[in-house]
């Protein structure tokens, strides 16, 4: 039995510890391409509670002043996921009813629309008011992409990134970057869309992730990085914490042997 100890001790020193290739993003060589494949990128519906900002230009500015808000926060704020900043006071929130309710135009549907089809819903209901299509520039933007990501990540909780395009990298890098024991090669995102729940998986150890459907988050997605079997195993995740746990368990080991010896 003697003779079998060290050999389990090595094995469990081995099967403990997170290898470093676990922690590693992005390996491998990229693949190159032989033909230029056109990249299907939809673009995004607008959901309840996206925040939308419209900026509205004219040459009659008593006009255009109506739509103009007072901004508050700060894009600190915004960036971090403290609070939604100036996006939340000076933006059109999204009702649940799928509506956006703007001064002298009232209730406008924008509920699966994209934020080109608002901005031409908008230019129309406009005209109205404004005769000349040239005097008028409309701009129908997100308030920034709002995620929210959860599980082993060192900064968990609601964030919003002030870009038009964020990728999953830049997701979990706002966020403080993946604890020792997350799984980098199993990252789920959960995306609620008009067609209903859908989630995904994704290798972010692997360079073809950058080819993965959910590279690049939607607006309300969540991120959820599951724990490696390492953190339920409990036995450390670096070698000297290993070792630590591997010589209290000898030591408890060899106590009791004694202790059961001298009874």
């Amino acid at each position: 039995m003697k003779h079998y100890i060290p050999l389990f001790l090595l094995i469990f020193f081995f099967f403990s510890c997170v290898p470093s290739k676990d922690l590693i993003y992005l390996q491998g060589e990229p693949i190159q391409k032989k033909e230029i494949k056109r990249i299907n990128d939809i673009p995004y519906k607008l959901q309840v509670d996206d925040i939308l900002n419209i900026d509205i230009k004219s040459s009659d500015e008593r006009l255009v002043s109506i739509f103009k808000k007072q901004e508050n926060g700060n894009a600190a704020g915004e960036s971090s996921g403290q609070n939604l900043g100036s996006g939340y006071f000076s933006g059109y929130s999204i009702d649940g009813y799928g509506n956006i309710r703007m001064p002298i135009l009232g209730e406008i549907n924008v509920l699966g629309y994209t934020v080109l089809e608002v901005r031409r819903k908008i230019e129309k209901e406009l005209q109205k008011f404004i005769k000349s299509e040239n005097d008028m520039f409309v701009s129908v933007k997100l308030s920034g992409i709002k995620y929210t990501i959860i599980g082993e990540i060192n900064s968990p909780g609601p964030k919003i990134i002030l870009q038009n395009k964020v990728s999953i990298i830049d997701a979990i890098a706002n966020s403080g970057d993946i604890s020792i024991v997350g799984n980098r090669k199993k990252v789920e995102v959960i995306r609620n869309s008009v067609n209903g729940t859908q989630k995904f998986v994704i290798d972010l150890t692997d360079i073809n992730a950058f080819h993965s459907d959910v590279f690049y988050i939607k607006p309300n997605d969540i991120i959820n990085v599951v724990p490696l079997k390492q953190k339920a195993w409990g036995t450390g995740t670096t070698g000297l914490q290993t070792i630590t746990t591997i010589i209290s368990i000898f030591t408890l080991l060899t106590s009791s042997f004694i202790l059961a010896r001298n009874l």
